[in-house]
């Protein structure tokens, strides 16, 4: 990982990095790990409100406010690994996304009717008039004007219904956050065939999601701490259910990394390119909230581990999670270099298929074992999907 650079230029008219031959030479910088780390710092704190509410209903609330900070960041890493604007400038429009991703953590607690769900809406509403702004700027490269023109127009539309609904009461502010947010994912898909002239860094952008993959892991095991911490006399079924935690945890970090090949370099030279990196893309949003639901579920268990089986809701919410994890990672997998797929055989990819829709059949059994018992066989699921990624069966 490279190091920002000690001189920083005031104004620089932004250049196309795929046009200096740069398509998969740049390492991330000091600057976008620290911003990583306030947004995943922002993901837990919108999680705070789901340890206490771990219900159907946390866990839509949860989502939708992930969904929105993940967006968030996406938005400024697709950017930053296709154009070359390392200036005060740019420094100052990154520090100020990073300073709303914080107001949108604090909005984060309150109830989505109410003036902090407004706020929250608000200050994601400003980032994105922000990202249009920096669109704006490399404008004049024209090679990328097609994209960057509807970029910029489909954001803009977006943040305007995002920024207009923080005044309109519930539920019209509900229909009014679909609508953007329908308009905030489709806007990528719709440039997609001018891709192939503007790509990212093939290497530049796997690393950033690889490091927000690592980060959110470490909240994992924050979590898993948590529950540690909570008990104060360890009984067997706590100490197996913290152990059995921290495997799971390392088994996803070694599935991802190493067996579904998700940090390999993306390069997009054809249409297909640019469908396949679209599904690699759009597949993490799932990962990464099912990383997130699974670690809130495992500090739970933890903390209240006793030798009583865990409530309905819970366990399904639980196994939910990790079968979604795992479907996540499939999907990924499949998008990878040609060599990572062609190792698996048909049936070697069914038996994934099925093995990722058993933590399903789990949770009816969920509410008649000891939790303990339900997290050794979610981590022993993924364990044997771990074994048929490195094998190639």
């Amino acid at each position: 990982m490279a190091s920002a650079s000690s001189h920083v230029t005031l104004v620089r008219r932004p250049h196309l990095r795929s046009a200096a031959g740069l398509e998969a030479g740049r390492r991330v910088t000091w600057l976008e790990l620290f911003f990583d780390l306030v947004f995943v710092a922002a993901v837990a704190q919108a999680a705070t409100h789901l340890r206490d509410d771990y219900s159907l209903a946390g866990v839509l609330r949860f989502s939708l406010l992930f969904a929105l900070i993940w967006w968030a960041w996406l938005g400024h890493s697709t950017y930053s690994t296709r154009f070359d604007t390392d200036d005060l400038l740019q420094r100052i429009g990154t520090g100020l996304q990073m300073f709303l991703a914080i107001v949108m953590a604090i909005n984060a607690t309150g109830a989505l009717d109410g003036r902090d769900s407004a706020g929250f809406a608000a200050a994601y509403s400003v980032m994105r008039f922000v990202l249009v702004a920096q669109y704006l700027r490399v404008r004049h490269i024209a090679q990328a004007r097609a994209l960057t023109w509807r970029l910029a127009a489909g954001c803009a539309v977006a943040a305007v219904l995002w920024l207009v609904s923080a005044v309109v009461p519930a539920p019209g502010r509900f229909w009014m956050w679909g609508a953007a947010f329908a308009i905030d994912l489709a806007t990528p898909l719709v440039t997609t065939a001018y891709l192939t002239p503007v790509p990212h860094d093939a290497a530049h952008l796997p690393e950033r999601y690889g490091l927000f993959t690592i980060i959110l892991l470490g909240e994992s095991v924050v979590a898993v701490m948590e529950g540690m911490q909570s008990q104060e006399r360890w009984s067997p079924e706590a100490a197996a259910a913290a152990i059995l935690a921290l495997i799971l945890v390392f088994t996803t970090w070694w599935w991802y990394f190493d067996g579904a090949g998700a940090v390999t370099e993306r390069f997009v030279r054809s249409r297909a390119d640019a469908v396949r990196f679209h599904v690699w893309s759009y597949a993490h949003l799932p990962l990464y909230l099912a990383i997130a639901v699974t670690g809130v579920g495992l500090e739970h268990v933890i903390a209240t581990a006793t030798g009583e089986p865990l409530h309905g809701r819970e366990a399904w919410i639980l196994c939910s999670a990790v079968s979604l994890l795992m479907a996540s990672m499939i999907a990924i997998s499949a998008t990878s270099r040609r060599h990572h797929d062609d190792r698996r055989t048909t049936g070697g990819r069914r038996l994934s298929a099925v093995v990722a829709a058993m933590p399903m059949g789990l949770a009816l059994a969920g509410t008649s074992v000891m939790p303990s018992l339900l997290v050794a066989a979610v981590a022993a699921l993924c364990l044997l999907q771990l074994g048929l990624a490195l094998t190639g069966r």
